[in-house]
């Protein structure tokens, strides 16, 4: 029996999703766990802590190593975080499937307040994401909003120390984590709209390779695939990348797909919208007209200094 082996980052929340994705497929094929190997690696974005990603070259940062194995054939599918992929891959490669989302929600944890209003004038947030930095400068102009990088748990460590009186992590991945319980607040969807692909956990794989194809689709998950297919061309129609404040989130009912999007300046001043809605065959075109829509909308000196 040939082994599948599983290229993933090598933090707590990557190997939580890739050993899902595992438990998934053995479920699927009726496979032992000895059927499939999981291969934690390190990349450039984990290895950088002392600037912004966005200075460092955005979301490929994260995949770059992962792609580069899956490539010349050490590891045969790579699991991935969604929201932190590219929307151009790399020639050869494509996401093969995708698993169930979880709640796509920004989770709030405040150590002296509850939520982000309640906390006192002046008071320090951190966040490694410019939306999130945005958004909250938009609810809170007063806050000093400092970037904040690390894994979940290293972040929360740094909120215990007080280096911070609140962050906010994706409350998917305190879900899978276990640590549902430290969220102080959820946050809602039309205040803070998440970022395309959060909560969806994507599979990537050679695209010559008809064995993990097969292995693959019966797990993909088709409401998740669709949305996704919706976030990501809106993304692309924006070069959306770690270096643009962009938020989108798609669901589907039934036939219909609804889409809403916004784009917002780093300093949470200005902000555009969009919602759209078509049949689910129509996903990637949806979100791709969106982008172009609210490109048109915000105009040419919107974007001055994003990129």
């Amino acid at each position: 029996m040939e082994t599948t082996r599983i290229g993933t980052r090598g933090s707590a929340l990557a190997l939580a999703q890739a050993t899902e994705t595992r438990d998934r497929l053995m479920a699927a094929h009726g496979l032992p766990e000895s059927a499939f190997e999981i291969v934690p690696m390190s990349t450039s974005g984990d290895r950088i802590q002392d600037r912004p990603l966005s200075e460092a070259g955005g979301k490929g940062l994260f995949t770059r190593e992962i792609e580069e194995a899956l490539l010349d054939g050490r590891i045969d599918i790579a699991v991935h975080s969604s929201k932190d992929m590219p929307t151009a891959l790399p020639k050869g490669l494509d996401l093969l499937a995708f698993l169930p989302r979880e709640d796509p929600r920004d989770a709030f944890i405040g150590r002296s307040a509850r939520t982000i209003m309640e906390l006192p004038d002046g008071a320090t947030v951190g966040s490694s994401s410019l939306r999130r930095q945005a958004l909250i400068r938009r609810q809170r102009p007063d806050l000093q909003v400092i970037t904040f990088r690390g894994n979940v748990q290293t972040r929360l460590r740094k909120l215990e120390e007080g280096q911070v009186e609140g962050t906010l992590l994706a409350n998917a991945g305190l879900k899978r984590l276990g640590l549902a319980h430290v969220v102080t607040d959820l946050m809602p969807l039309e205040i803070f709209p998440p970022a395309p692909g959060q909560g969806a956990i994507c599979i990537e794989a050679r695209v010559d390779n008809p064995r993990v194809a097969e292995l693959l689709a019966p797990i993909n998950d088709a409401p998740t695939a669709t949305a996704l297919a919706c976030e990501r061309a809106f993304l692309a129609a924006l070069d959306g990348s770690c270096r643009t404040p962009i938020a989108g989130y798609a669901s589907t009912e039934g036939e219909t797909l609804k889409f809403s999007g916004l784009i917002i300046t780093p300093d949470g001043s200005q902000a555009h919208d969009i919602a759209a809605e078509g049949p689910v065959s129509d996903a990637a075109r949806i979100g791709r007209d969106a982008g172009a829509a609210i490109r048109a909308k915000a105009g040419a000196a919107f974007f001055d200094g994003w990129f």
